[in-house]
């Protein structure tokens, strides 16, 4: 493996780690005093959204694992990374337009590094 391809594989790396921690972030963390500083959420609004931030949580898993699985995979790893790093990027776009403009930056543009990373990889 050249350094080309050991840099697209650490930036998929740094995008499902990411993906771990905002798991970690939305559903353990979200009403604790850490958790509401990073969303800038109040306690009340923390308590009332915990279920949903709960299962937002597994969705940032979800993706993580995909990208986990693009890494260890034999077969199609390439289709499964460009896939799930296409959905990180549009969530971060989602996010980023509906939640907080900083998703852009913290979530989509990691993502579209790695893909682009990983694109050029093949060619």
């Amino acid at each position: 493996m050249n350094w080309y391809a050991l840099l697209a594989l650490a930036a998929v790396a740094v995008v499902a780690l990411l993906h771990v921690w905002i798991f970690v972030l939305e559903s353990f963390l979200w009403t604790k005093p850490f958790g509401r500083r990073v969303f800038g959420t109040t306690v009340e609004q923390a308590e009332t959204s915990k279920v949903l931030a709960l299962n937002q949580g597994f969705y940032n898993l979800f993706l993580a694992a995909g990208l986990i699985w693009g890494i260890v995979a034999d077969r199609c790893a390439f289709e499964i990374k460009m896939f799930f790093l296409v959905c990180v990027i549009v969530a971060g776009i989602v996010g980023g337009i509906t939640a907080k403009r900083s998703i852009l930056i913290v979530q989509a543009l990691p993502a579209l590094i790695a893909l682009l990373l990983v694109f050029f990889t093949l060619r």
